[in-house]
């Protein structure tokens, strides 16, 4: 059984008790960034692995959605960002640097853009992660979408004027929580392991949500930011993948899908293990 997991901060309340040994998993752990995990588990190099949303959707006929279980918000995200220079209704025709974004966070930029903001601006592809971000002050750019650790630290360093909440935006257009993302395992993936991993990363995020202050503490220490600011950002997310959830997510996709960027079949899928 080969299990992936991201490295960002959001994950320590599902892996943090897996890490220090507290839940055991018979799996080999297999650490990258959300871009990388949804190429292995779609290669088959992977069992089972959190995926984003959007890549979920667009190979949900190869994969069983685990129950229960998300990287979701309901309200501010506080980690996928798009820093700007000036107001989100006036970057019509602006440059938005995507750094290091996974295509759910794009995709939900892009649909805020066309229906909310009523702006066109020009989307640039960079590879930015948190030691690289002092090279976007030298790309010409009006906004940036940021995601994971690196939007934490970019927030704190108040680079940019303004700063947009991705998920407080969708939450203000449609009032339903935002999934970003989603634990999925290979269909061909072996039943009985497939089913101990998933018992086991339950085990592990309701240890995680009650050991949220010393997740925070390790989260300070990676990122450099501040241990409260840690604890306020991992508390504000939600690990569970309920009705209401799901109906966050089913909307995103009929959204999506009627601009012809997933499947017409994928919401058929949408389905728990």
């Amino acid at each position: 059984m080969r299990l992936g997991r991201i490295g960002y901060i959001n994950c320590y309340p599902v892996y943090g008790a897996i890490d220090r040994g507290v839940v055991s998993v018979s799996a080999e752990l297999v650490t990258g960034t959300p871009s990388e995990l949804n190429d292995l588990l779609a290669a088959g190099e992977l069992d089972v692995s959190v995926v984003s949303a959007v890549e979920y959707a667009r190979n949900a006929a190869a994969y069983h959605l685990l129950p229960d279980l998300a990287v979701s918000c309901d309200g501010p995200v506080r980690s996928v960002m798009l820093f700007s220079s000036r107001p989100v209704q006036e970057l019509d025709q602006g440059t938005i640097l995507l750094s290091a974004s996974s295509r759910t966070s794009v995709y939900l930029l892009q649909l805020l853009c066309q229906d909310v903001w009523h702006v066109r601006p020009r989307f640039a592809e960079v590879r930015a992660e948190a030691a690289d971000l002092d090279a976007l002050a030298g790309l010409p750019h009006d906004a940036v979408l940021v995601i994971g650790d690196p939007a934490l630290i970019l927030a704190a360093r108040r680079t940019y004027r303004y700063a947009c909440d991705l998920g407080e935006a969708w939450k203000r257009w449609t009032g339903l929580p935002f999934v970003f993302a989603v634990w999925a395992a290979r269909r061909e993936a072996d039943r009985a392991e497939v089913g101990a991993a998933h018992a086991a990363l339950l085990a592990a995020r309701a240890w995680g949500l009650g050991h949220l202050d010393d997740l925070a503490a390790q989260a300070a220490q990676v990122t450099g930011t501040d241990p409260a600011a840690c604890r306020e950002y991992l508390s504000g997310l939600d690990y569970g993948l309920s009705y209401r959830h799901l109906e966050g997510f089913t909307s995103f996709l009929r959204r999506l899908t009627s601009r012809g960027l997933v499947r017409d079949g994928a919401l058929g899928f949408l389905s728990v293990a």
